[in-house]
């Protein structure tokens, strides 16, 4: 099956095993799954206020024994190990009824897990018997399908979203409340619906433009939604009709998709090819017994060598090592030493050839 013939940006409503055997082998590029909790609670849960907590004892939470979820997990994890690429993703959540024996099963299945996930939540739901700490986090699992193989992950775009820090691997965020959670009649129309916040970090880490990712337990259709808004395709497999139409309905509101070439990040140094800058002399752009210019305004200058070395004063070597030498620091020396256009007089650093070459190769 090709690219064009998957369910692209649709809802497929049945069992996520019977829906994952419809897909070929090695097409996804990242799932995301928020599977049952199996949260074993053996009575209804109330509040203070006599009022019934819902989404506590929904029958798709039922499960016989631990053993029976394993099997559940398993089958569920195989089938979304077979329908992703080798370099593909696989994010799941849970709480501490669920979360280790999912991590488990992932290794069981050759999952190499890349980093654990904190959400914790500035507006949790209180802890009403007081008998135990207020559960105020779940975990995500985030873990590669194959080990060592390329993976997706813009540290850059998270850098960025983070304020320009590195983003670390706690995230504070609310839960899904307000005009965002879907009601019916004034109720709840999902008891476990995730936040768009939540998404918009598992999404845009992991995931290029164009990318498929998969939710097989879509519920609300928080993943669909996000993909949309970052132009990502997505498939959703759901259960329940009623989560099928809410979900629909929802993303079928939002305005259409940006053009994935507009959502393309730029380019990082980790995401050019490497050119060596003796590629800059056998292009023509740098000429032997040329003469470069430490700085724009800067008097030192060493000469380049046929073999793209340069000479400073009785010392040979890199780029980077003469600009070491100067600086005694490390040195970057496609930013540092500059040339001389011979047209015009001016300095220009050396990376600007490099991009040049870059460009012309299509690197």
């Amino acid at each position: 099956m090709d690219r064009v013939d998957l369910p692209l940006d649709q809802i497929i409503q049945g069992d996520c095993l019977d829906v994952l055997a419809l897909l070929p082998e090695d097409s996804i590029d990242m799932v995301f799954a928020d599977p049952p909790y199996n949260l074993q609670l053996q009575q209804e849960l109330w509040r203070p206020n006599m009022t019934l907590v819902n989404g506590v004892d929904e029958e798709w939470d039922h499960f016989p024994s631990f053993a029976a979820y394993d099997a559940f997990t398993r089958a569920w994890l195989s089938a979304c190990r077979r329908v992703l690429k080798d370099t593909g993703t696989l994010w799941v959540i849970g709480s501490y009824h669920n979360i280790y024996r999912v991590g488990a099963i992932l290794q069981d299945l050759d999952f190499w897990i890349l980093n654990d996930v904190i959400w914790l939540k500035t507006n949790p739901m209180p802890n009403f018997r007081g008998v135990r700490f207020t559960n105020a986090h779940e975990t995500l699992i985030w873990a590669q399908k194959k080990q060592g193989a390329a993976y997706t992950f813009n540290y850059h775009a998270m850098k960025a979203l983070n304020d320009d820090l590195q983003m670390r691997s706690d995230w504070t965020l609310p839960i899904c409340s307000g005009k965002e959670r879907l009601k019916v009649d004034g109720v709840k129309a999902h008891a476990t619906q995730k936040p768009e916040s939540l998404l918009y970090r598992v999404i845009l880490s992991s995931s290029r433009p164009s990318d498929v990712v998969v939710d097989p337990f879509f519920g609300s259709g928080t993943t669909g939604v996000v993909a949309h808004k970052l132009g990502r395709h997505w498939i959703g497999i759901e259960r329940d009709p009623l989560n099928v139409k809410l979900a629909q309905e929802r993303i079928s509101s939002l305005p259409a998709a940006a053009v994935p070439d507009d959502l393309l990040l730029p380019k990082t140094k980790k995401d050019y090819k490497r050119v060596p800058f003796g590629a800059l002399l056998e292009c023509g752009l740098i000429q032997p017994g040329q003469q470069l210019y430490w700085g724009e305004h800067g008097k030192i200058s060493a000469k380049v060598l046929p073999n793209g070395h340069l000479r400073y004063t009785d010392r040979v070597g890199s780029i980077h090592s003469i600009g070491r030498l100067i600086q005694e620091a490390p040195c970057n020396g496609w930013e540092r030493w500059y040339y001389q256009e011979i047209e015009t007089g001016k300095r220009f650093p050396i990376e600007r050839l490099r991009q040049i070459v870059r460009d012309t190769n299509g690197a």
